[in-house]
């Protein structure tokens, strides 16, 4: 009936995992920071990267580029980078990045996705990467988005409408929750989980009370379009996690399986950015 064994249920039911426990095993990986931010003009911040950043651009480029700090409801102060990818965007990009990487690592990316897909890109840090304070968890992921969808409403005065809520891999946690909560312009969930114990244990066919990231359980709430993309391939979150997580959405458009990708390559496949441009350009537009 619940997809698990007598042996992991015994486990489960003797001695069974908070979901604090849950999120470090599975999620957190924070690297050592690639990034600092340093004072300019009296108050402002600027970012300066260091060489494991691996910036593939110009230093004329990082002038596109505004960093800040802004604090959480559980009194963490996130890093917080907004770049303008170009000059005439309707929609700003909310960006969760992965687990494994943090503001400097995703810098160059950010630049060249978002002049690709006509969007500016707007991200932080979750608490305890890159510049970030505080511990990564659960609760302070919820608060960390919260707090970055604030600044990005109350700085740029950027209207719901007019934001692209894009999660990747854990990111995509956050990205659901807040989704749940907000309508906005559109969400793009790449490589999502259903919940943190149907990834620890993939038999899982429900949802128990213990269990962290029960993004299948909110995903239902987001009345926004959603666009879901996932490799076939996917060795750290199995495929079947985001043809779920696709079914259960109320406006999910049509997906983008990518044939052969992995967790960490999806990007890679030319298909990725047409799917993209197609959404952005053609569907939101509609």
């Amino acid at each position: 009936m619940n997809g698990l064994g007598v042996r992991e249920l015994c486990c489960l039911f003797c001695c069974p995992p908070w979901p604090s426990k849950i999120a470090a095993k599975l999620a957190f990986l924070p690297p050592e920071p690639t990034y600092t931010f340093v004072e300019e003009n009296g108050a402002k911040q600027a970012v300066c990267l260091s060489d494991r950043a691996e910036w593939q651009y110009s230093e004329r480029e990082k002038e596109n580029m505004e960093v800040f700090y802004t604090r959480t409801s559980r009194q963490n102060r996130i890093a917080c980078m907004f770049i303008r990818c170009t000059p005439n965007a309707r929609y700003t990009i909310l960006f969760s990045h992965g687990n494994a990487v943090d503001l400097g690592q995703m810098s160059s990316f950010y630049l060249g996705l978002g002049t690709r897909i006509n969007c500016n890109i707007f991200s932080y840090d979750y608490s305890g990467y890159g510049m970030s304070t505080g511990k990564p968890s659960e609760k302070n992921l919820y608060a960390d988005v919260d707090a970055a969808w604030h600044a990005l409403r109350t700085r740029y005065g950027i209207s719901p409408e007019n934001v692209i809520l894009y999660g990747q891999s854990i990111g995509t946690v956050p990205t659901v929750d807040l989704a749940s909560r907000y309508e906005v312009g559109a969400v793009i969930l790449h490589s999502p989980l259903m919940s943190g114990m149907r990834v620890a244990f993939p038999k899982t066919q429900r949802t128990w009370c213990f269990d962290a990231f029960p993004s299948i359980d909110k995903v239902s709430k987001v009345t926004s379009p959603v666009l879901v993309i996932h490799g076939t391939e996917d060795e750290v979150i199995d495929f079947s996690h985001g043809l779920a997580i696709h079914d259960k959405c109320p406006k999910a458009v049509e997906p983008l399986w990518v044939e052969g990708a992995g967790h960490n390559d999806v990007e890679l496949y030319s298909q990725y950015l047409d799917r993209l441009k197609q959404f952005v350009s053609v569907e939101l537009a509609n």
